[in-house]
C-alpha cells in the first residue's frame, strides 16, 4: 500500500498530451492550446477616437477656440484629407482619426453651429485617442501554448484575427461499470440488484474536466467477459473501471485483464475512501480501477482522474487546490490513512471559511458527497482536532464538477 501523494505522481508520469487538431475559434472554449497564438494584426490598426465629438489639433484646442468643420468620419469610414490648422472634423467613437489631428473633442465639451464648432473645456494632445497598438501589436504573443481557453480569451483571439485555433483532442476515457448485481437506472432491479451511478458520475466528471467519456455496457462479474474489454478500449487514451478492483474472490478486474497483458504498476493506496485502487497498463492505454462504492469511486475521480486527464490534455496535471478552513465541530484523532471527510462549507462574516464534517461517512453515502461542500483533508495519522482549528480542505462547490 503507497501513499497517497505517490500514488497520484504515478498515474500521472507516464501519461503524455493527446495530439493536437484545428478547430473553430468558436468550438475552442474550454479546450487546451496545442501552440502559442500570437496576434495576426495590430489592434487598433491605426489611431481611432475613444469617444464621440470632434478630432483636431490639439494646439487648436485651446478654451474659446472657433473651428471650421470640414466632414464627419463614422466608424468604418475614414476620412481622406488631412486635417489643417483651424479645422475640426466630426468622430465618432472607433472612428480612424484623420491625419493631422492628435485629440478629441468631447461632443458634450463643444458647441456646434452650422459649420463651425467652439471649444468649451480645453484639449490635451492624445486625448481621448486610442493609439495604433495600444492593445497589441502584430506579432504579440497572446495565448500560449498548454492554456485552457476561456471566454476572454476567445475574445483576444478573435480580436487577433485567428478563425481557427490547434488544441490538443480531447481525451476519450473508456468507463467501464463492473459487478452482476449493477443495472442502469430505469431498469428492472432484480433481487439483490443496485442501480449504478458510478459511470454516469465518472462520465459527468470526465466532461467537465474536458474528456470525452465513452461509457461501456456493465461488465458482470465474469472473466470472459471482463478480459474482453481490452479489445473494447483499443485506442483510447485512459481506461477506468469501478468495482471489483479489491481482493474478494469476485473481485475479478486483476486477474481477468491480466492475461490480456494488464501490467499492474501499484495495487492499494492509503487514503479513505479508496483504498483498493488499480493503476496500470492495458497495452498502450492506461488503466485506473477505482472502488466499486460511489463514495470512493468519485473522490478518487478527484484526487487521481482530474489531474490525470488534465495532463493529458495538455495541463500540468496538478492536485485539486487545496485552501484553509475553520473546523465547525472537533475531529477525533486519524489513522494511518489519509481522509476526505464530506463536509459542510459556510462563510463567517469576517470572510473565514468554516468547515463541518457529516456526523456520517460512509462511503455509499452519494447523498452526503452531493451535499458537501468541501472535503476536510486529513492526513495518516492526524492528531485530534477542537473546533475552530485550521484546516486544509479542497472546496468542491469551485471545482466545476
Amino acid at each position: 500500500m503507497i501513499g497517497l501523494e505517490e500514488a497520484r505522481a504515478r498515474i500521472l508520469a507516464p501519461l503524455r498530451p493527446t495530439a493536437a487538431e484545428v478547430v473553430p475559434l468558436a468550438d475552442a472554449w474550454g479546450r487546451v492550446t496545442a501552440a502559442a497564438l500570437a496576434a495576426r494584426l495590430t489592434q487598433p490598426p491605426r489611431d481611432v477616437s475613444a469617444m464621440d465629438g470632434y478630432a483636431l489639433r490639439a494646439a487648436d484646442g485651446g478654451l474659446g477656440a472657433a473651428l471650421a468643420v470640414v466632414g464627419s468620419a463614422p466608424a468604418g469610414h475614414p476620412w481622406a484629407g488631412r486635417l489643417g490648422a483651424g479645422e475640426a472634423l466630426r468622430i465618432f467613437t472607433g472612428s480612424v482619426m484623420p491625419d493631422g489631428a492628435d485629440a478629441v473633442l468631447l461632443q458634450e465639451d463643444a458647441d456646434c453651429s452650422e459649420a463651425r464648432v467652439t471649444v468649451k473645456e480645453a484639449v490635451t494632445q492624445g486625448r481621448w485617442v486610442r493609439p495604433a497598438g495600444q492593445d497589441f501589436a502584430q506579432g504579440d504573443l497572446l495565448v500560449s501554448a498548454g492554456k485552457r481557453l476561456n471566454s476572454r480569451d476567445i475574445g483576444l483571439l478573435a480580436a487577433g484575427n485567428h478563425p481557427w485555433v490547434a488544441v490538443h483532442c480531447r481525451p476519450r476515457v473508456a468507463i467501464l461499470a463492473t459487478g452482476d448485481e449493477i443495472v442502469l437506472p430505469g431498469e428492472k432491479l432484480p433481487p439483490g440488484g443496485i442501480v449504478g451511478s458510478n459511470a454516469h458520475a465518472l462520465a459527468a466528471l470526465v466532461r467537465a474536466c474536458g474528456g470525452a467519456p465513452v461509457v461501456l455496457p456493465v461488465a458482470p462479474d465474469d472473466l470472459a467477459r471482463l478480459a474482453a474489454v481490452a479489445d473494447a478500449v483499443r485506442g483510447m487514451d485512459m481506461l477506468v473501471t469501478t468495482g471489483g478492483a479489491s481482493a474478494g474472490e469476485h473481485d475479478l478486474v486483476r486477474p481477468a485483464l491480466a492475461g490480456r497483458g494488464l501490467q499492474v504498476d501499484f495495487w492499494t493506496v492509503a487514503m479513505r475512501p479508496g483504498k483498493p485502487l488499480i493503476h496500470g497498463r492495458l497495452g498502450e492505454v492506461p488503466m485506473l480501477g477505482l472502488p466499486g462504492n460511489p463514495v470512493s469511486s468519485l473522490i478518487c475521480g478527484i484526487v487521481f482522474l482530474l489531474p490525470a486527464i488534465e495532463r493529458l490534455s495538455g495541463l500540468p496535471g496538478e492536485a485539486p487546490p487545496v485552501v484553509q478552513a475553520v473546523l465547525g465541530t472537533p475531529l477525533a484523532a486519524n489513522d494511518g490513512r489519509a481522509d476526505h471527510l464530506r463536509a459542510t462549507l459556510a462563510v463567517r462574516a469576517d470572510g473565514v471559511l468554516v468547515a463541518t464534517a457529516f456526523p456520517r461517512q460512509d462511503s455509499a453515502m452519494l447523498r452526503v458527497l452531493a451535499q458537501a461542500g468541501a472535503l476536510i483533508l486529513r492526513p495518516p495519522y492526524a492528531p485530534a482536532l477542537p473546533a475552530g482549528a485550521t484546516v486544509p480542505i479542497i472546496r468542491l462547490d469551485t471545482l466545476g464538477l
